[in-house]
């Protein structure tokens, strides 16, 4: 079988596509023969050694879908020719709130998807939606299950909220766009590319402002008044402007800081709005099967960007690396 692997870190350019032994699984594992990936921000800060607990050489990759191929003696939940998506949240533990310290995700130390063949234990697999092809399941595990997490278990989502979603265009921020929709709430979006926010508007967005304009803040307020809730990803120096968008007893839920640390948190608004932050990331084996049965009632299909063959990770990698894709980005595994 052949395998993307990180040997070193420098960036996608450290990548190479090696030929190694196809695994066999023990007693509770499944062999997965994968069909297709999707990339995550994950894959291409690991390449960058930006990742915590980094450990080389590792195949990279962790969202995926694809036909079971061989299983253990005791596996139980799914046979022999399935077609399957796996949850890439290992070892969350017992405790729904917080994963456990065993805790890591599939494709860094655990070997990936970005590879012809996957093996994971036997509870990480869950048959494929049926309104999904293989593509479009394999890109819903990571992303859908953060944004499940954040408006459902952390952000307590309800069908009369407004919602504000900063930096739309992640497959996490369109997920969360999607989701909210489906259970009846407003959403209102904000993007620098005004193209996004054209795009967003056609997912069902009710309006969205280009945060590069000076005073987009108060564009924001005149459109939807304020937040009941809001997913946000950013962070940085607007941070702080989230709560003042929040409505006094808003939820804000953060699962991430591409844009940096928040430099004075005005704690002032914090309190005497009486907002909620809250943090998150993944998800527990309860939110993953939750989300699935989300997107199977509201029949929800992941936004794809574009496909690479897997032979051109590297050129999928660097594409993600710029910024532009709106929506999920897959990697094509086998040819038929």
């Amino acid at each position: 079988m052949k395998a993307v692997f990180l040997r070193e870190i420098g960036g996608p350019q450290k990548l190479s596509y090696e030929e190694i032994d196809k695994p066999v699984p023990q007693s509770d594992e499944v062999l997965v023969r994968m069909k297709y990936a999707a990339l995550n921000r994950r894959d291409l800060w690991i390449t960058y050694g930006l990742y915590p607990g980094m450990t080389l050489p590792t195949i990279l990759g962790s969202d995926g879908a694809g036909e079971v191929i061989d299983i253990g003696k005791e596996v139980t939940n799914v046979n022999i020719g399935d077609l399957v998506i796996i949850n890439p949240a290992l070892h969350w533990g017992a405790n729904p709130h917080y994963y456990s310290s065993n805790f890591s995700i599939l494709g860094m130390p655990k070997a990936g998807t970005f590879a012809d063949y996957t093996l994971v234990p036997s509870e990480q697999i869950f048959l494929k939606p049926e309104h999904l092809s293989l593509e479009t399941a394999a890109a819903m595990p990571l992303g859908g299950v953060t944004a499940y997490r954040a408006l459902f278990t952390r952000g307590h989502l309800q069908p009369s909220d407004t919602v504000f979603i900063p930096g739309i265009g992640s497959g996490v921020a369109l997920f969360a766009l999607q989701m909210a929709l489906a259970h009846g709430a407003k959403v209102f979006v904000s993007s620098s590319n005004d193209q996004k926010l054209a795009l967003a508007k056609k997912l069902g967005a009710s309006g969205g402002v280009n945060y590069r304009s000076e005073d987009w803040v108060k564009q924001l307020k005149q459109l939807m008044g304020g937040a009941d809730l809001i997913i946000d990803c950013v962070g940085g120096s607007q941070f702080n402007h989230l709560l003042h968008i929040a409505k006094p007893g808003g939820r804000i839920v953060n699962f991430g800081t591409t844009g940096g640390p928040v430099p004075e948190l005005q704690l002032p608004k914090l309190f005497f709005k009486h907002i909620d932050i809250r943090g998150t990331t993944m998800g527990s084996p309860q939110d993953f099967q939750n989300m699935l049965q989300f997107i199977s009632q509201h029949q929800i299909h992941p936004v794809i960007d574009r496909s690479y063959p897997i032979t051109e990770i590297k050129e999928a990698l660097t594409y993600m690396e710029k910024g532009g894709n709106f929506g999920k980005i897959t990697i094509k595994i086998t040819n038929d």
